[in-house]
């Protein structure tokens, strides 16, 4: 008698694979989730912040930085040589990208700093941010939305690489000759470390196992990976500052709120204006609207002439978060975008399917021969 095979593998990763999908398609709850009991009961993601050890450049190692290495990983993983070669086509929309970049954020923050009066500490603040590039979290919104990766990866590699120069210049133009100090060669190391290495290890995986049966089951668990980790560096910036996000009223959530709005309309609106597609068009978005808060926020803190102006570092530290939490708020949003195109195509589909069986029918019916009344 033939023993029964048991397939508790199979189940559990099935098992995980339903809890992937849940976590992908409610990334925004997640988050917020996250940030909400991290407000209340900000221990338990103190390990987040948890340093390590610092590197021959100086940067800090902490167990963020490792969340952020697994997750850019697991966005390689999703990518193949296809999505470089697109990238390779058009180098021209990484240039547009940067440009929009340093073009649109710094001048929307200098024109809401008058806009609404904001008080010369808060108005800093958000300059600076401003004038900082693009965040590491951009590239898993845009993994989370079906937008172009490759795209996004080479948009916060550009402008990162950019930022030593454009990020004091422009705080120095547009903050009344205020200065901040920005060391290049950690900043190049840094990006090295966290984003180009290990999405080239992701992007390896996928080449050589791409066609795995295994690996292929694997994949399907990683967007649940990238919401989780990015849940775990919103909980780790929520720890580090949120004691300080409601000392200063409710125009600094008004300033942050409409900087970060603004960008994603403007991005996309770039992205149309220059004929991008659509995936393009939302990696460009979330892109131009996501700046790398937490890179003002260590300025900020870490800055000599910050030192007397306290509320530069908590309007940082806010738009920290809540870049983080709008982005997975747009994504949902793109993501529905495409699942409600989906839902229209099956059934319009069936309907195909349906009409398709009637008409057989109806030809199987004319086919029969007639029976004589007379």
């Amino acid at each position: 008698m033939q023993k029964p095979v048991h397939l508790s593998g199979g189940n559990e990763m099935k098992t995980l694979q339903k809890a992937a999908k849940f976590m992908s398609d409610h990334t925004a709850a997640v988050v917020i989730a996250f940030a909400v009991v991290t407000f209340l009961f900000p221990a338990w993601m103190g390990w987040v912040n948890k340093a390590w050890f610092v590197d021959f450049a100086t940067n800090k190692f902490t167990s963020q930085t490792f969340i952020i290495g697994i997750i850019m990983m697991s966005m390689g993983m999703s990518m193949t040589t296809r999505d470089f070669k697109i990238l390779a086509e058009r180098p021209l929309d990484i240039f547009i990208g940067a440009a929009a970049q340093y073009g649109i954020m710094p001048f929307l923050a200098y024109t809401l700093v008058h806009l609404l009066h904001l008080p010369s500490d808060l108005a800093l603040g958000l300059i600076l941010v401003g004038c900082c590039p693009g965040g590491v979290s951009s590239n898993v919104m845009s993994y989370l939305c079906n937008g172009d990766v490759a795209f996004s990866v080479g948009m916060t590699t550009a402008s990162t690489i950019l930022s030593p120069v454009m990020t004091p210049l422009l705080v120095s133009l547009l903050a009344s000759g205020a200065t901040v100090q920005i060391k290049a060669f950690p900043m190049f190391v840094s990006i090295i470390e966290t984003v180009i290495v290990p999405v080239a290890v992701g992007f390896t995986l996928n080449a050589y196992l791409g066609k795995n049966r295994k690996f292929q089951e694997f994949q399907k668990i990683m967007p649940a990976v990238a919401v989780l980790g990015l849940a775990f560096v919103v909980g780790g910036v929520v720890n580090s500052q949120g004691s300080s996000f409601f000392s200063s009223g409710v125009i600094i959530f008004v300033a942050v709120f409409l900087h970060n709005g603004l960008g994603y309309l403007l991005g996309y609106f770039i992205g149309i204006l220059t004929r991008m597609n659509r995936a393009k068009r939302r990696t460009i978005s979330i892109e131009v609207g996501m700046q790398n808060a937490g890179m003002a926020t260590n300025l900020a803190t870490t800055t000599a002439q910050f030192a007397s102006l306290p509320n530069a570092a908590i309007i940082s530290a806010v738009s920290c978060v809540w870049h983080s939490i709008s982005g997975t708020i747009l994504a949902g949003f793109f993501a529905s975008l495409d699942k409600r195109a989906e839902r229209k195509n099956a059934r319009a589909g069936g309907q195909s399917e349906d009409g398709r069986k009637m008409s057989n029918e109806q030809l199987q019916e004319n086919r029969k021969p007639q029976v004589s009344r007379s």
